[in-house]
């Protein structure tokens, strides 16, 4: 009895429905491979001429082309790092005037209870340590890092985008997407190579 019931179970649950339908992994994107600067920047306008929109570039050095064809401006992180200086500054500057004013005020010389050229040094080096702290994280938050693993390390050759080569990468997520028309666009800006990214 526990046989026939332990094979009926097991039909029922392993049968196939019909109204399954098992698809392919999707890819992780469509990525092509360029000999140089001066093509990567000519794919890069020729992506955004034809309106796609998520893609990225990977380069072995800054292309300041590249990056200004993708519409890339500077990031913010000098005027973060000023901003939270200024405020750890006047912060520690507030902070030393009001426990030698106002909380415990303590005659050292005859000098004024609010002798400022004193709390200078202190409030600088706050100052200097928190904005560098501040341009740290921000360029960490700003560059979405640290990210241990991204789709296009799987793509093969893309090791050498840290030494010689360079990469245009379009995601899956772009709304023109799909890999038939991705590598139709890419072939058509006389790439090294096209392939599509193994989903991870």
């Amino acid at each position: 009895m526990k046989r026939v019931l332990g094979a009926a179970l097991y039909w029922l649950l392993r049968r196939p429905r019909a109204a399954e339908v098992v698809l392919p992994p999707r890819g992780a994107g469509t990525i092509a491979e360029f000999h140089d600067a001066d093509a990567l920047t000519e794919a890069v306008r020729a992506a955004r001429a034809e309106g796609w929109t998520r893609f990225e570039a990977y380069a072995p050095h800054p292309v300041p082309d590249a990056a200004e064809a993708m519409g890339i401006h500077a990031a913010p992180v000098g005027w973060i790092a000023a901003g939270a200086g200024v405020a750890a500054m006047a912060g520690a500057y507030g902070l030393t005037m009001y426990l030698s004013v106002v909380d415990y005020p303590v005659n050292v010389g005859g000098r004024p209870p609010h002798a400022w050229p004193v709390y200078l040094p202190a409030a600088y080096i706050v100052g200097v340590l928190v904005a560098a702290l501040a341009a740290l994280l921000s360029m960490l938050w700003l560059n979405g890092l640290p990210r241990l693993h991204h789709p296009v390390f799987a793509a093969r050759g893309f090791l050498r985008a840290s030494e010689d080569r360079f990469f245009l990468w379009i995601s899956p997520d772009d709304p023109m997407h799909t890999p038939e028309g991705a590598q139709r666009f890419l072939r058509s800006q006389a790439p090294l190579r096209v392939s599509e990214v193994p989903p991870s």
